[in-house]
């Protein structure tokens, strides 16, 4: 399903007519079909599939990094997180 356009992502550069990165999924329409793709940035795309060829029809910006949370950063630093302070005991509990 290689692109007929010869363009390349904006984002990253992977050119539109090597093969998608990753096919998220596969619709048949009546003029060909509309495949949902990857790019290797993570960009989603819309690729149109008919008797001109395949062509890029829309595409996303890249995926953002993943946001770690607080409380994992905190837990792969040693310490704990849910605690503000020295531990004070409270009388008559253990």
């Amino acid at each position: 399903m290689p692109s007929t356009t010869g363009a390349r992502c904006p984002h990253c550069g992977w050119p539109d007519g090597a093969e998608p990165f990753q096919v998220v999924s596969t619709h048949t329409t009546a003029a060909g079909g509309t495949v949902w793709t990857r790019c290797a940035c993570g960009s989603l795309q819309a690729r149109v599939v008919d008797d001109r060829g395949t062509r890029v029809v829309s595409r996303g910006g890249p995926s953002p990094r993943p946001r770690v949370r607080r409380a994992a950063e905190a837990a792969r630093a040693g310490r704990r997180s849910h605690r503000r302070g020295p531990s004070v005991p409270v009388p008559g509990r253990r």
